[in-house]
C-alpha cells in the first residue's frame, strides 16, 4: 500500500462523525454553515460544511420526506477519522481515502463498511448512505473519493486543497491534485489527471478497505489485529459508488468482501449492456428537441412553467441540419427525437424523469468532464474546444476571476462537475454553437477518430468482472431513474450474474429516480420515493443473512406508491 501521512482527528462533545455537530437542525438548514473567516476557513469548518453539502445532495430532507422519522437518523456518533492520500500503482493522482471509528465500535461483531462516492463527489460523498447506517450500530466506515472529487487546482493563485480540506499553493504541501503547470485556468482531477480514473474505481475500494483495516488497529489496538478473516466487511455505493463496489466485487480475488450492496448503480457489463457515456451523451443531444413533444407537456409545465429556457425548434433544426433528424415538418422534430431516445432502449419512465432532472448547461460540462477523463486529457487539452474558467458574477451581474473567499468554499460545496461558483464553462455563442458542443462530445462515441479509438477503449476498460460465486450482491434501483436508467445498467448486469450462476438479489423501486437530494423540490416530492430507506432495508437484511443465517429475500419489483402531497408513510415504500 502506498499512502501518505495519516491526518487523524477527533470528533466528540460539539462534533461528531456523522453531522459534523450540526445535528437534525443544522442537516435540514436552508443556510450552509459559514466560515468565521470567509477567505481562510479552518479544516474543522470546512469539514463541517462538505459534510452538511453531501447529506443534502443525496438525502430527501424536505419535511414530508420521513427522514429522521420513518426512516434513517441523525444521532451524534463521537469518534476518530483518519485520512490520507492513497496512490494505485502507476497512477499520477491519489484518492482519498478516509475511515471513520466510533468510540462506541462493536469488538463482538467487528464490521467494516466500505463505500465509495457517488458522482464525482468528495470524500464525504457517501455519508447519508454508508455513514448513516454503519456509524449508529457500531461499524466502522471507510470511504474514498475514487480518483474524483472537489480538490480543484487553481492556476490563478496556483492553490489547490490539502488533506484537511484547506487550499495552499503549490510546494507548499501536498496537494489531493497538482497538476504540471498549465495556462487553463482550472483543473479537475476526475477530468485532468490522466489517469482515466473510472477504470480504477473498483481497486480504490479494495484500497480503501485495506487502509480501513489499518487504521482499525490504530483506533482500537486492544483488539488488534484486523483482518478480513475476523471483520465483516460490507461494501455499500450509491451510482457511480455503486459501480465502483460492485467492480471491487470483481476484482476481489481473495474474499475480502462479505457482502454488496448497490443502489442505482452505473455499472457497464461486457458486451450486454450501453455505457453511460453512450447514452448520456445521445440524452444530451436529443433531449433539447424531444422535450417539445406533447409526451412532456405536463412535465415541462411542472419544471419550467408555460416555456421552456432555450428554443426548441431551433434545437431541432440543429440535429436536422446535421442529418439526426429527417421530418420535413420542423413540428415533427419533437417526436422525432423522442423517438429516437425511445429507440435507442430509453423508457418512458426514465425519460419523464429525465425531462424533470435536464439541465443542458450541466450535460454540457459532465460530457466534457467524462471526455476529458476517457482522453486521458491534461488541462491545457481541450475537447470540443470547452474548457472550464474560474469566473464568478459581481454585484452588477458581470463575469469577474473568482475570488478567495469563493474559491475557499470549492472543496466543502462542490460535487465535482461544475458549474458552481466561481467554475463555469464559457456560455455557447449561441444555440446552434451549443448544439455544436453535443454534436462533438457524441462524436467520440459513434465516430472514427483516433480520439474516439482512445474514449472507446478506456469506456471498454471501467466494464465489471464476474464477483465470486459466493459472494452475495444485492442490487437496489429506481424503475424511473432517468440519469441512470436500470435498463441500461442494473437490468443487463443483474442478468449476467444469473447467466453464470452468481448471488443476487435485485429490488425494482417502481416510481423511485435517482438522488434522493432532488425530493427537497415539492413537485419531485410528490411524484417520486426516496432510495434510502430501501438501502438501508437492503443492508439490514444482508447484514442478517451474513450474522444470523437467514434466507436472503428474492428478487422483487416492490409495491409502491407515490406520497402525493402527504407526510411518507412506510406503506409508500413497499418493504412490507
Amino acid at each position: 500500500m502506498t499512502f501518505s501521512s495519516v491526518m487523524e482527528s477527533r470528533h466528540r462533545g460539539s462534533d461528531d462523525l456523522l453531522t459534523a455537530g450540526l445535528g437534525t437542525a443544522g442537516i435540514r438548514a436552508e443556510q450552509a454553515p459559514r466560515f468565521a473567516v470567509a477567505e481562510q476557513p479552518t479544516p474543522d469548518e470546512v469539514r463541517r460544511r462538505a459534510i452538511y453539502a453531501s447529506w443534502r445532495a443525496n438525502a430527501d430532507l424536505s419535511p414530508q420526506g420521513g427522514y429522521g422519522t420513518l426512516y434513517g437518523h441523525f444521532d451524534a456518533v463521537p469518534g476518530r477519522e483518519y485520512q490520507a492520500f492513497a496512490y494505485l500503482p502507476e497512477a499520477r493522482s491519489p484518492h482519498r481515502v478516509l475511515p471513520q471509528a466510533p468510540d462506541a465500535f462493536d469488538r463482538k461483531a467487528r464490521c467494516l463498511v466500505v463505500t465509495a462516492s457517488p458522482g464525482s463527489r468528495g470524500i464525504y460523498g457517501s455519508i447519508a448512505l454508508a455513514g448513516a447506517w454503519g456509524l449508529p450500530r457500531g461499524c466502522a466506515v471507510a470511504y474514498t473519493d475514487k480518483g474524483c472529487g472537489s480538490g480543484y487546482f487553481d492556476t490563478g493563485s496556483d492553490t489547490g486543497v490539502c488533506l484537511d480540506g484547506t487550499r495552499a499553493a503549490r510546494g507548499t504541501a501536498e496537494l489531493e491534485f497538482e497538476p504540471p503547470p498549465a495556462t487553463a485556468e482550472v483543473g479537475i482531477k476526475h477530468a485532468h489527471s490522466g489517469d482515466n480514473p473510472d477504470a480504477r474505481w473498483g481497486e480504490c475500494v479494495l484500497q480503501a478497505v485495506d487502509f480501513g483495516l489499518a487504521m482499525l488497529d490504530r483506533a482500537y489496538p486492544d483488539a488488534a489485529p484486523f483482518t478480513a478473516a475476523n471483520t465483516r466487511i460490507l461494501a455499500v455505493g450509491l451510482s457511480n459508488g455503486g459501480s465502483a463496489v460492485l467492480r471491487a466485487a470483481g476484482l476481489d480475488q481473495h474474499g475480502v468482501l462479505d457482502g454488496v450492496v448497490a443502489l442505482s448503480p452505473n455499472i457497464h457489463t461486457p458486451t450486454v449492456s450501453r455505457p453511460f457515456y453512450d447514452y448520456t451523451s445521445e440524452a444530451a443531444l436529443l433531449f433539447g428537441s424531444a422535450l417539445a413533444a406533447p409526451a412532456f407537456a405536463e412535465l415541462v409545465r411542472a419544471r419550467y412553467g408555460e416555456q421552456l429556457p432555450y428554443p426548441a425548434a431551433q434545437h431541432g433544426a440543429a440535429l436536422a441540419h446535421a442529418g439526426l433528424l429527417s421530418a420535413s415538418d420542423p413540428a415533427a422534430w419533437p417526436q422525432e427525437a423522442l423517438d429516437c431516445l425511445l429507440a435507442g432502449g430509453w423508457t418512458p419512465a426514465a425519460l419523464q424523469a429525465g425531462a424533470l432532472i435536464n439541465e443542458m448547461p450541466i450535460w454540457r460540462a459532465a460530457g466534457l468532464i467524462y471526455a476529458s477523463a476517457y482522453l486521458r486529457c491534461s488541462m491545457d487539452d481541450r475537447p470540443c474546444n470547452l474548457r472550464f474558467v474560474a469566473r464568478m458574477s459581481d454585484a452588477h451581474g458581470a463575469l469577474v476571476p473568482t475570488d478567495a473567499k469563493t474559491r475557499a468554499t470549492w472543496w466543502a460545496d462542490g460535487n465535482g462537475i461544475p458549474p458552481h461558483d466561481g467554475i463555469m464553462l464559457p456560455p455557447a455563442a449561441d444555440h446552434a454553437a451549443l448544439v455544436d458542443d453535443f454534436l462533438c462530445l457524441r462524436g467520440f462515441w459513434t465516430g472514427t477518430s483516433a480520439e474516439a479509438d482512445v474514449l472507446r477503449a478506456s469506456v471498454a476498460a471501467t466494464a465489471a468482472a464476474l464477483p465470486a460465486p459466493d459472494l452475495p450482491v444485492w442490487i437496489v434501483h429506481g424503475a424511473d431513474d432517468g440519469l441512470i436508467p436500470m435498463h441500461f445498467s442494473s437490468d443487463a448486469y443483474v442478468q449476467w450474474l444469473r447467466a453464470n450462476d452468481r448471488v443476487s438479489v435485485y429490488w425494482q423501486v417502481p416510481h423511485a429516480q435517482h438522488s434522493d437530494g432532488l425530493l427537497i423540490w415539492p413537485a419531485l416530492g410528490a411524484r417520486y420515493l426516496p432510495l434510502l430507506p430501501h438501502a438501508y432495508a437492503a443492508l439490514d437484511g444482508l447484514w442478517r443473512h451474513l450474522a444470523d443465517g437467514t434466507t436472503l429475500p428474492a428478487s422483487a419489483t416492490l409495491e409502491t406508491q407515490p406520497r402525493g402531497d402527504r407526510l411518507l408513510e412506510a406503506t409508500h415504500l413497499g418493504l412490507g
